[in-house]
C-alpha cells in the first residue's frame, strides 16, 4: 500500500483513487452529460457546466484555443470524477490564467479533485509555462474554499457581483497562487522540520 493510502487507512478513511487527466473530446459527450444530470444538486448555484449536446461541443471546441487548457478527471478504472480547466491565459508580462473546476457525483468530497488539481497546477507552472493562477470562488462555497486553500492558494480580495451564474451576478473571492509559492514549503511542512538539541531548526 502506498504511503498516502496507508495514512488514510490509519485514520479510518477510504483513500482517494488515483486520478488520470484526459483531454475532453467528442466521444466523452454522453458520459459527461449523464454526470451533469446526476450532479445537479451538487452544482446548484456554484457552477453551470455544459448541459446539452450543443453546449458540450462548444465546450470542447473552445478548448482548442491556445488560451485554454481542459482536463477531464477519471479514476484509473475509468470513472468520470470531474473537470479542471485553465482559461483566458494571458501571456507577455502577465503569464496568468484562471483555474476552474467541479466534481461529479458520487466523487465529491473523496479527495479525487484535490489530487487532480495538484496535477493541473503542476502542468500550469511547468508545461503551460504560467507564472500565476487565479481561482474565483463564491464566499459561501466553503468546500471549494477549503480545497483551494489546501493547495496553497491565498485570498487576494473580494469582487462584488463578479460573475453571472444561473442568471444572477454573484460575489466572488479571488484566490491566487504563483510559481514561487508553489515551490515554497507550506507552513505545515516548515513546522514539521526536526529541531536540533540546541533548540534551533535543522536544515
Amino acid at each position: 500500500m502506498a504511503a498516502p493510502a496507508r495514512a488514510a487507512a490509519s485514520r479510518g478513511q477510504t483513500p482517494a483513487p488515483t486520478v488520470v487527466l484526459v483531454e475532453p473530446a467528442a466521444h466523452h459527450e454522453a458520459e459527461f452529460l449523464a454526470a451533469v444530470v446526476r450532479s445537479r444538486r451538487l452544482h446548484a448555484r456554484w457552477v453551470t457546466p455544459p448541459g446539452t449536446a450543443e453546449q458540450f461541443r462548444r465546450f470542447v471546441s473552445r478548448l482548442s484555443d491556445p488560451s485554454h487548457r481542459g482536463h477531464l478527471v477519471f479514476t484509473e478504472r475509468g470513472d468520470l470524477v470531474g473537470v479542471a480547466v485553465i482559461s483566458e491565459m494571458v501571456r507577455g508580462g502577465f503569464q496568468s490564467g484562471y483555474l476552474g473546476y467541479y466534481a461529479f457525483e458520487p466523487w465529491a468530497g473523496r479527495g479525487c479533485m484535490r489530487a487532480a488539481l495538484d496535477q493541473v497546477i503542476g502542468l500550469a507552472f511547468g508545461t503551460y509555462a504560467l507564472h500565476r493562477l487565479e481561482a474565483n470562488i463564491q464566499p459561501e462555497n466553503l468546500r471549494s474554499r477549503a480545497l483551494i486553500e489546501s493547495l496553497g492558494f491565498r485570498c487576494e480580495g473580494f469582487s462584488p457581483r463578479y460573475l453571472k451564474i444561473r442568471g444572477r451576478w454573484r460575489d466572488h473571492e479571488r484566490w491566487a497562487l504563483t510559481a514561487e509559492e508553489r515551490r515554497r514549503p507550506t507552513p505545515a511542512a516548515v513546522r514539521r522540520r526536526p529541531v536540533t538539541r540546541r533548540g534551533t531548526r535543522a536544515g
